[in-house]
Formats: structure tokens, sequence, C-alpha cells
């Protein structure tokens, strides 16, 4: 999907979810999906399965076959590198960059050499009273684990013999 094709996409996609006057929160408790999920998908950064169009259509009946259609493609995972210059999401970078160092240290601690998927993963926002009272922002990363592998010759299935 072109760049312009793709933002007129988008933001027939917000406009849906503006005119449902339902929430993330709302629409994820009616369809089973993260409230992230539900938003990456209203910003084709999430591919819609099958089995989850009824739930959607349901939540959201301002969505045409049309952008149902648009939404069970592939999207184009993709981010306009000016995103840095929003302030949450500049705080949520700099959080990870300088939390990232130690977050590192302690999953090879518990897992070994390896990293957390960016696939096989999970993502939430929750809102929470800290102990002042005030409002706290939580943020879920819940991803599979993946050790990296040792790179043995005879594993290589292009070095097998044919």
């Amino acid at each position: 999907m072109e760049g312009s094709r793709r933002a007129i996409a988008i933001r027939q996609l917000q406009d849906a979810k503006r005119l449902s006057g339902k929430s993330y929160n709302q629409i994820a408790e009616e369809t089973g999906l993260t409230n992230v999920y539900v938003a990456q998908l209203l910003r084709r950064q999430a591919q819609l399965k099958p089995e989850t169009v009824p739930k959607l259509r349901a939540a959201l009946p301002q969505l045409l076959d049309d952008h149902i259609q648009e939404m069970m493609l592939p999207p184009m995972r993709c981010y306009d590198p000016c995103l840095i210059q929003e302030p949450t999401i500049y705080r949520l970078n700099e959080a990870v960059m300088h939390f990232g160092e130690s977050i590192k240290e302690i999953v090879n601690e518990e897992f070994g050499d390896g990293i957390m998927s960016a696939i096989d993963f999970y993502c939430s926002v929750d809102k929470v009273k800290g102990v002042d009272g005030k409002d706290r922002v939580v943020i879920t990363f819940d991803g599979k684990y993946l050790p990296y592998t040792e790179q043995k010759v005879e594993h290589m299935a292009s070095r097998r013999p044919s």
C-alpha cells in the first residue's frame, strides 16, 4: 500500500473508532484482543485474522467491507521517523534506553543468551493508582524468549548433503 493510500485507510479506520464512541479498552474487551493490538489494527500495523472479523464488526459496525478486506492484508509495518519527536514516544524510547542494559542483564541472567521476540509478542497499556493515589501508566511487554543458537555447520540445512 503506497503512503497516501495507507494514510487514507488509517484515517478511515480511526474515524470508525471515533464514531463508535468507544475506547481502545472497550473494543479490546469486546474482541478479546489487547488494547494495543486493537490500536495496531486500526493503524494498519497488524493483520486482522478471519476469526476476529465478526467480533471487530460487532464492536465497530462503522467499518466497511473495504476496511475489513484492507485490514486482512499483511500490513506494511513501518513508522514515520519523525514519530520520535512526539513526547510520549520520546519518553518511552528514553525509558527503554535508560533501563535497557539492566533489563538485558536480567533477561540473560534468568533465561540465558537470547532475546525477547517482538513477533510472538503481546503488549498492553493499563492505568493504575499509585501508592500516592496518583494515576500511573503500566506498559506490559510479554514476548516469547528466543535463545541464540550455536551456529554449527552440521545443523545448517543448506550444508547438508543432497
